[in-house]
């Protein structure tokens, strides 16, 4: 069996289209990956299944590239640069305007709390869930020992403070803090990074609501316990000396 390597940098960020899709989803991926690892991360985005997938890669005049559909090949081995396109198609992928015209079964809060066969019935019999006073206490005491301990941790945070950002399953980034504090996406505590790199999700804005300026796809929020403040460098990413 033929041997495959990787002979450019360890990630490509691409943009995702399916034919069960109407919008552009962009994602970063590791090259080492084989492109049946690929699919399966593609059928979490696409709701397509790896078995029936096919893909295609377009550059940005819409020049088809390649099609990486030999699933013991590595994804890095393709011609695939930043900002290409990839395309999947799957015959048996739902479309979303066929979701949209399946007929819904409706029932009022009132008949449904009635109703001795659901699960809201099922969990305040055995008092599991919320119907656990014990166990939502718990929850309730767990929540606030960690708000306390993101309080702690972010209490030298201040915006300008160089930060290295370790999520789990994820590649180190580094960035600097922008922002520290309460928002209105989510609960809870959260840090506000412009990375280095433009490997983030938005503009230091969410939903509408700026929290800190920053160039798009350089803005993101992490959970403090994520964040290392420190004297981390920026890193010098010189894209002409990649091969």
């Amino acid at each position: 069996m033929a041997e495959y390597t990787v002979v450019t940098s360890d990630f490509i960020n691409v943009s995702i289209t399916s034919s069960g899709q109407k919008n552009c989803i962009e994602r970063r991926f590791q090259k080492g990956i084989t492109i049946d690892d690929f699919k399966g991360k593609l059928e979490l985005l696409t709701g397509g299944n790896r078995s029936t997938m096919q893909l295609e890669v377009f550059d940005k005049n819409n020049k088809l590239i390649c099609s990486p559909n030999d699933g013991s090949r590595l994804l890095g081995s393709y011609p695939i640069d930043d900002g290409m396109i990839v395309h999947v198609t799957d015959n048996f992928m739902r479309l979303d305007d066929d979701l949209a015209n399946v007929p819904k079964f409706e029932i009022s809060d009132d008949d449904y709390s009635k109703r001795p066969d659901t699960v809201k019935a099922f969990l305040a019999k055995n008092k599991l869930g919320k119907y656990n006073e014990e166990e939502m206490k718990q929850k309730e005491e767990d929540k606030k020992r960690e708000e306390e301990s993101e309080i702690e941790w972010t209490k030298n945070f201040n915006p300008g403070d160089r930060c290295e950002i370790s999520v789990p399953s994820q590649p180190k980034r580094r960035g600097t803090i922008m922002y520290v504090g309460k928002t209105d996406f989510k609960e809870g505590l959260w840090v506000g990074v412009k990375y280095d790199e433009p490997l983030g999700k938005n503009d230091g804005s969410v939903n509408g609501k700026r929290y800190f300026e920053c160039p798009p796809k350089y803005g993101g929020f992490v959970k403090p316990l994520y964040v290392t403040k420190g004297d981390f460098p920026e890193e010098d990413y010189d894209l002409d000396e990649e091969l």
